[in-house]
């Protein structure tokens, strides 16, 4: 087959993992910087040109989009769809799991545990929406942020006022979170490929640090999941859609609570905690639907 891995850096871990195996299953591998693209919409011809040639007998691509260009790149992948060719991770899914306030909608709907959130338009009676969450200790989220950027932790309610304040001033549009202190500034992350976890690790930020992101020095084990916490993920993939999936997810005291579900989610971590091939098990995905 001809997979294309729409990547802006060929050099990535995950980048190369999925070229490396896809080329040992002698695949054709091409990586493609999606943001260099040019989409030509037609009646009954819709083609992408990358470096001035046509992509053309593409059977499959797997989308490793970033959050800061999703607009783009999901009109990309939106454009191989109309071109008939399968996608790891479908146009719309991207777009439904980078709207954290519309990922968090449809979770609550199918019933999914989550941390208590509150998103108002501005709102300038913020004692009200942290007394909603339950009071400081809370969490505000940038409705943008990625790997912990944009996150803050408000320790009492004179902290989490100033920083709303702050924000909706800056008009920046933010969610707030209740902080859900028993588990201990870690998370799971439960990696999923077309309806089963393949992968599981536990992510414990440094000392210090509420945010358990491996970019921001958090430090990953192998994990094993519960019944529970294994259901949970594999629901949250099938609800938003999600063929390839990272969801995240909080030890409660009333079970596990979904945090984030990752469309892009990276290889590196998951692959040393588990010292499984997880980008095998994302070409195998391709192989059984193409």
């Amino acid at each position: 087959m001809k997979i294309l891995v729409l990547s802006r850096n060929p050099n990535l871990y995950s980048t190369r993992r999925l070229v490396e195996v896809g080329e040992k299953r002698k695949h054709e591998m091409l990586v493609v910087n999606h943001t260099k693209c040019d989409l030509i919409i037609e009646k009954k011809k819709p083609q992408v040109f990358y470096k001035g040639q046509p992509l053309e007998d593409v059977d499959a691509v797997i989308p490793r989009i970033g959050a800061s260009v999703t607009f783009y790149g999901t009109a990309v992948v939106r454009q191989f769809e109309m071109m008939k060719v399968f996608t790891a991770t479908e146009s719309q899914a991207l777009v439904r799991s980078r709207d954290k306030l519309r990922s968090l909608q449809i979770l609550s709907r199918a019933g999914l545990g989550l941390p208590k959130t509150a998103f108002t338009n501005y709102s300038k009676d913020v004692k009200s929406i942290i007394e909603k969450v339950g009071g400081a200790p809370l969490v505000i989220k940038l409705l943008e942020g990625t790997q912990g950027v944009g996150v803050v932790l408000a320790e009492n309610n004179n902290a989490a006022e100033s920083v709303l304040e702050a924000f909706n001033g800056l008009r920046a549009r933010v969610i707030v979170q209740e902080f859900i202190k028993e588990a201990g500034g870690a998370d799971i992350r439960a990696f999923v490929v077309d309806g089963v976890v393949v992968g599981a690790m536990k992510r414990q930020g440094k000392e210090g640090e509420f945010r358990s992101n491996l970019h921001r020095g958090g430090s990953a084990s192998l994990y094993e999941l519960t019944d529970e916490e294994e259901n949970t993920a594999l629901k949250a993939a099938k609800v938003l859609g999600l063929g390839v999936a990272g969801v995240d997810l909080l030890q409660s005291n009333k079970g596990p609570l979904i945090m984030e579900v990752n469309s892009s989610p990276s290889l590196e971590g998951i692959e040393g905690a588990t010292g499984k091939d997880i980008a095998n098990s994302i070409i195998r995905y391709i192989e059984r639907h193409v």
